[in-house]
């Protein structure tokens, strides 16, 4: 047989995914992977049912519903402070993950280079060798996660073609600050390079951390582009909706390369989507809300059982480090330490050095989730105070 893609020999299947997968085994209680265990708020249930009954059920336009695209471009303008035209800059996809990809794939050539933060959501790296890129990585330092300003620089050259970041961000809950992202953007526009931002958790903030769109920075109407999809906001991971909104002559490209990987997300989920972008601004701060107690809930326990956590800022995600506790069981790395975990606990976390491209900065952290249910998280709770 003929050799395969070879950048598929470069990166493994998703460890999130896997971790699900050993939890079911186990009949742990998930806190690997980052979905709710609630559901999605019952209006935008109802309005995926009317739409479907109204016969919204084949192929809507390849690049989204008019309906769509304008309630999102009215929600940019008045959340994120991006003007865009729904005829020109909007792509809708499914789901942020073809939104991330899409995009790099109407960016990238032979040879170009993209810088990416770690730790980084897992896509991230072979989202770059699959659209062809090389990755050049800047770390994030623990306890808040901050870059270096000098590495940042040094990692910009000529071949730079994009800066890919997610804020609020997995896995870390760092809310890259306004003056960070004036740093990220100003590097941008020196070298000409893109900056495309996964704003996937934009409403689940903390602290009163604020969110900044990088496209929504003077001088970034051409260089900025944005990520996003309901999933998070609305608790509907599985109906795979997103969308990438870029200057026309971007967008242009991203529509090209998401017809011919996906044709259209699902027409009845993008016209019940139109209505969740409507829901009041109650909603959003309910959101947060829920969240923050979520946080609390499992920090606390995760405190107290001696992982010391990092506090998020936003996102709901917790990293923690666990030196002490791997050796006390006798653990090699993160990943021996998760699967103890799970035996000695229940509890499904994900080995941290999933997250580096090297693996070494993280073999001695695991991450949580905190995206589920008061009860959930006291029988999580409950596991992790085995260890006593």
């Amino acid at each position: 047989m003929k050799p395969l893609n070879k950048h598929t020999y470069a990166f493994s299947e998703s460890v999130i995914r896997n971790m699900t997968r050993i939890c079911l085994q186990h009949q742990g209680i998930n806190l690997s992977q980052g979905f709710p265990d609630w559901d999605t708020p019952e209006e935008v249930k109802e309005a995926a049912v009317k739409a479907l009954r109204d016969g919204y059920n084949q192929y809507a336009i390849t690049w989204g519903t008019p309906n769509l695209r304008r309630a999102l471009a009215q929600r940019l303008g008045a959340y994120n402070h991006i003007a865009c035209d729904p005829e020109t800059q909007i792509t809708v996809t499914c789901g942020a993950t073809e939104g991330m990809i899409a995009a790099l794939k109407a960016l990238i050539n032979p040879g170009d280079e993209i810088i990416i933060f770690e730790p980084f959501y897992e896509n991230y790296g072979p989202d770059s060798l699959l659209s062809g890129a090389t990755p050049r990585y800047v770390t994030l330092y623990p306890p808040h996660w901050r870059f270096d300003p000098d590495e940042l620089a040094a990692a910009f050259n000529p071949k730079t073609k994009a800066v890919v970041m997610n804020t609020p961000n997995n896995p870390t809950g760092k809310v890259f600050s306004l003056e960070e992202i004036e740093q990220i953007t100003a590097l941008c526009q020196k070298w000409d390079a893109f900056c495309v931002c996964d704003e996937i958790y934009e409403y689940i903030l903390y602290d009163g951390a604020a969110h900044v769109s990088p496209a929504s920075l003077p001088g970034m109407e051409k260089l900025g582009i944005t990520v996003n999809s309901m999933s998070k906001t609305y608790s509907a991971t599985g109906w795979r909706v997103g969308w990438v909104i870029a200057a026309p002559e971007v967008t242009a490209a991203v529509r090209k390369v998401h017809d011919f990987l996906t044709v259209g997300a699902a027409h009845p989920l993008q016209e019940a989507c139109a209505a969740a972008l409507k829901l009041p601004e109650s909603y959003y701060a309910a959101l947060a809300g829920r969240y923050a107690a979520c946080r609390k809930q499992l920090f606390d326990v995760l405190q107290e059982m001696g992982f010391n956590p990092n506090l998020p800022k936003g996102a709901y995600y917790i990293i923690t480090e666990v030196p002490h506790l791997m050796e006390k069981y006798g653990c090699r790395d993160d990943f021996e330490f998760a699967i103890k975990l799970i035996e000695l606990t229940g509890v499904a976390s994900v080995p941290g050095s999933s997250f580096y491209s090297r693996p070494e900065l993280g073999r001695k952290q695991v991450r949580f989730c905190f995206c589920k249910k008061t009860e959930t998280l006291a029988a999580a709770a409950a596991g992790l105070r085995r260890l006593k």
